[in-house]
């Protein structure tokens, strides 16, 4: 039973570098960085998929090549039964947090109103997975989260483009993301979360 980890976001290059597609990004640098396969489209799945292992367990990090809303369906074709969900990470992007920070949670957690996740939750008829969750809204001079409200706001924000200037602390989080799903599969959920979740 393969490690399965997927990153969430939109297709297509209107969407590259937006918000929402964080999880997307994360997940694709964690495979560059394993030197996993060439993304190869694997159509069961609706997906881009890269393949490798990592301490002698099969990893397939897939990238749905569906909408958000309709990420259950790469996670249905690629996750066989309940107990193989427990080897499944989703890592996507989240609004309730400030740009520069990640945090993991472990099973039976909700989806926090994630299009993506609720849509992963409803096909595969369980909450029991991982989530690497990555921070995008903006922080207030004192430290408080800046979160943007109203449904059209929401959507320009998630839809939007990161800035030039939050460039450096993407790259830092995302690699963060990145190390913290190496070792979901190498030393299991607990330890990942505890680095994860450790500033």
């Amino acid at each position: 039973m393969a490690h399965v980890l997927i990153g969430l976001g939109n297709p297509g290059g209107e969407y590259t570098n937006t918000r929402h597609n964080a999880g997307r990004m994360a997940a694709e640098l964690f495979a560059k960085e394993q030197s996993f396969s060439d993304w190869k489209l694997k159509k069961s799945a609706q997906a881009l998929v890269s393949e490798g292992a990592l301490s002698n367990k099969k990893v397939v990090v897939a990238l749905p090549e569906v909408f958000m809303n309709l990420s259950g369906k790469t996670a249905l074709a690629l996750v066989s039964s309940k107990p193989a969900a427990k080897k499944l990470l989703v890592i996507r992007d989240d609004l309730d947090l400030p740009l520069g920070t990640i945090k993991m949670t472990g099973y039976g957690r909700g989806a926090g109103g994630h299009k993506g996740v609720e849509s992963i939750m409803r096909a595969l008829k369980t909450k029991d997975f991982a989530q690497i969750k990555i921070g995008i809204s903006g922080e207030t001079a004192k430290g408080k989260l800046k979160k943007v409200s109203g449904e059209e706001k929401v959507v320009k924000h998630v839809i939007g483009k990161f800035k030039p200037s939050e460039e450096a602390v993407l790259k830092k989080t995302l690699q963060k993301a990145s190390e913290a799903a190496e070792i979901f599969v190498t030393d299991g959920i607990e330890k990942a979360m505890l680095f994860a979740n450790t500033k």
